[in-house]
């Protein structure tokens, strides 16, 4: 083994020290580890899906630029992959002459593996930047700065690679399935006369079926321009995620769509139902606004001086909507009928509720005229089972009462009165009388 020494050193490493035999061994073996990994890692490279789909798409935009640099890196680095295989070679041949190296063979083999001696074209020393520059005549480089070299273009052209991978993996594929959801609710919707330029979700529908057929032509055409680089910092190759705003965007129009759909889907399996009800609740009213009316004849006829409300007629509009909600579930226009059938159920309720109120006002003064007819008698009675029902007083004051409630018309505010005085002296003649001589202390 010859004894480690300074010999003449390459430019930028003067008078290194010349490596022992163990000690270029060591770093022959080291390299070769080295070049079996770079050699997996650019036939891996080589073999990606990514590249052979980058490869054969008609590519635009950013992945069109990008793509076209890494190529040229990729042609870069098999350049000097295979400089690095002759210098690696070199060595090798250099150090199976002996067993025991001499000095020389040393120093040689020290410059091999550490020194600048690998010479690389100006085109393979450009970096895989673009073309078209002034050709250079060439760099040199040790065996570790060109696998320095060859991993920074390896790194960014794997970048490329999987990112572009990514968004392919990601994106076409979810496209595909919400089109096909499209294609099914669009069938649906036409099925209940949810069209374009029909309804607004018809026209909504257009519209996402052409955003999707635009976003999936600029998904293959460029994919890295939906790529969203990591935020963290991270250098390593694909750092970032597939950019999916304009896909969930869409899939939410759809989903909202799809709601709006159903809810017209239900309207047709339940139209028949929900048009009965509607029938029987107007029918109601209008029975209720007739019986109103009646009553408020009847009032006029049987209670005098009494402001009686007047009493409208059915709700002519609500009857017309009615029937265009029949003709509408008879010629399929649930989306059309839903809608209304939403607005008619509310005023229907509301109409029912008028006609109630309306008769309870008409009706009120027969109620007074009733609850005064009901206390009399109460009176009556309790003035009878105290065996006073002869009393001249009593007797006077009710027959004035009880004609007054009983004949037509009757004058509610001039019979209240008599009541209440017909109460007042019943409750005069029911107080016991006091025993004299009892007075105040």
């Amino acid at each position: 083994m010859g004894v480690p020494g300074p010999f003449p050193g390459s430019p930028g490493r003067p008078d290194a020290p010349v490596l022992d035999r163990e000690e270029v061994d060591r770093a022959l073996e080291r390299l070769g580890a080295e070049y079996e990994a770079i050699e997996t890692s650019l036939l891996a490279l080589q073999d990606h899906a990514g590249r052979r789909l980058l490869e054969g798409a008609e590519l635009s935009g950013t992945t069109k630029e990008r793509w076209a640099a890494a190529e040229r890196s990729i042609t870069v680095l098999w350049s000097l992959f295979d400089a690095y295989t002759a210098a690696l070679e070199a060595a090798r041949e250099l150090r199976e002459r002996r067993r025991w190296p001499s000095a020389e063979d040393l120093a040689e083999l020290t410059e091999l593996l550490h020194g600048e001696g690998v010479t690389v074209p100006g085109a393979a020393a450009a970096d895989g930047g673009p073309e078209g520059g002034p050709a250079e005549l060439g760099e040199r480089f040790s065996l570790e700065g060109l696998v320095e070299r060859m991993n920074g273009l390896y790194a960014r052209s794997l970048d490329v690679i999987v990112a572009a991978d990514a968004v392919w993996s990601a994106l076409p594929a979810r496209i595909d399935l919400l089109s096909a959801e499209l294609q099914r609710t669009r069938s649906l919707a036409h099925s209940v006369g949810v069209r374009p330029g029909e309804h607004p979700a018809g026209d909504d529908l257009e519209r996402i079926t052409k955003e999707l057929l635009r976003l999936r032509e600029r998904v293959i055409a460029d994919p890295l321009a939906f790529w969203v680089s990591s935020s963290t910092g991270s250098s390593a190759p694909g750092g970032g995620r597939p950019d999916t705003g304009r896909y969930d965007r869409a899939a939410r129009a759809l989903e909202e769509i799809r709601r709006e759909v159903a809810a017209v889907l239900d309207v047709r399996q339940d139209a028949e139902r929900r048009l009965m009800q509607l029938r029987d609740v107007l029918s109601r009213a209008d029975r209720t606004l007739t019986e109103a009316r009646q009553a408020r004849g009847e009032v006029l006829a049987k209670i005098a001086a009494s402001e009686v409300p007047a009493v409208s007629g059915p709700s002519t509009a609500l009857h017309e909507q009615l029937a265009a909600a029949a003709d509408y579930r008879r010629r399929a226009q649930w989306h059309r009928l839903s809608p209304l059938l939403d607005s008619l159920e509310e005023r229907a309720e509301d109409e029912l509720h008028r006609a109630r109120e309306s008769l309870t006002a008409v009706t009120a003064p027969l109620a007074v005229r009733a609850e005064l007819r009901g206390r009399l008698d109460a009176y009556r009675a309790k003035v009878a089972r105290h065996g006073m029902a002869e009393d001249p007083l009593l007797t006077e004051r009710y027959d004035l009462a009880r004609r007054m409630l009983w004949s037509a018309p009757c004058d509610l505010r001039a019979a209240e009165q008599a009541v209440w005085r017909y109460q007042q002296a019943a409750a005069e003649a029911l107080v016991p009388p006091q025993p004299e001589g009892r007075g105040e202390s």
